[in-house]
């Protein structure tokens, strides 16, 4: 351990980026010679320059022969790093050039699937609108967010704060409270009622999430509430893509965020019930990792976010 402390430290101090681009230069030349032309410079600068990346590992980096010069095992396994090295630059020097330019960026988003096609959506919508260079990556793998949000291989996520990321390492922006509401098709018996009460429909055939997932425990509080048990249900689909489609058939009742009343395409289809649910409500928001500096991008999306989100937010 202390040995590759020392081995490490000693890279730091006097391994320098440009020793080893002149050590690729060389191995791509065949000689220090014709490695001087083409770096502009003299042959003594080369040598000395791998001369000094040799005295910072310990170890022989090029075999000289009457051919010209060829890496020994050390120097193909240095060659190997400085060309991942030199990637990793060019790399970061894009993304600089990105940062520096919020309008021709990326963001990476993690989200849930409704709120992909939903809110999330209309805010793509409208800033791709305005910044028609931004790049946009929806990630709806639910499972892994919390993870890709600590390895950072999101910027961050739009989601519901349902007691997932409590932790003290991510902060959670409000945008609005999502309040939920019974929906059934438009051509649904019920859709003429002008008052149900909850209990009502108990029997009916339900689309529902299970009540452990996604939503679920919302809706299992909703019924609750209301002194009732979680319906039987027809059909359990977590997608509600899956039970919106289901609601043309006339037969199915389900729950949906209000927002889909905004959002959806398929508010023709829907009719809101007007049942009554009791603490049926999660706030929605913007969660980030703490102490991480964010892109201008990335802010210029969390910007349009809170703007889309204005009217969602005045409603009570």
């Amino acid at each position: 351990m202390g040995a590759a402390m020392q081995l490490s430290d000693r890279i730091g101090r006097r391994m320098k980026l440009q020793d080893l681009h002149v050590l690729m230069t060389v191995v791509q030349a065949g000689s220090m010679g014709k490695a001087a032309q083409r770096l502009n410079t003299s042959q003594p600068n080369i040598s000395r320059s791998i001369a000094e990346l040799e005295h910072a590992l310990g170890v022989r980096l090029l075999d000289r022969h009457r051919q010209g010069i060829a890496p020994t095992e050390y120097g193909r396994a240095l060659l190997d790093c400085g060309v991942a090295v030199f990637d990793e630059l060019h790399r970061g020097v894009k993304n600089i050039e990105f940062l520096t330019d919020p309008a021709a960026g990326e963001v990476r988003i993690g989200s849930s699937a409704f709120l992909a096609a939903t809110f999330v959506s209309a805010v793509i919508g409208r800033l791709s609108q305005r910044y028609p260079r931004i790049v946009f990556h929806v990630d709806t793998e639910q499972d892994t967010q919390h993870r890709d949000l600590h390895e950072r291989n999101v910027d961050l996520l739009i989601a519901r704060k349902l007691g997932l990321f409590t932790d003290d390492q991510f902060g959670f922006e409000i945008l609005y409270d999502d309040s939920y509401v019974v929906v059934a098709g438009a051509q649904s018996p019920w859709a003429r009622r002008r008052r149900i009460a909850l209990a009502e429909l108990v029997n009916e055939s339900w689309l529902l999430p299970p009540p452990e997932r996604a939503l679920g425990p919302v809706y299992v509080e909703a019924f609750r509430a209301s002194g009732l048990d979680y319906p039987r249900t027809t059909v359990f689909a977590v997608s509600p893509e899956v039970r919106i489609s289901l609601l043309a058939t006339r037969r199915f009742l389900t729950i949906v965020p209000t927002s889909v009343l905004r959002f959806s395409t398929r508010r023709p289809e829907l009719k809101v019930l007007p049942v009554k649910l009791q603490h049926a409500r999660t706030p929605v928001g913007i969660i980030t990792l703490k102490n991480r500096t964010l892109s201008p991008t990335a802010q210029l999306f969390i910007d349009c976010a809170r703007e889309v989100a204005k009217p969602l937010a005045k409603r009570k």
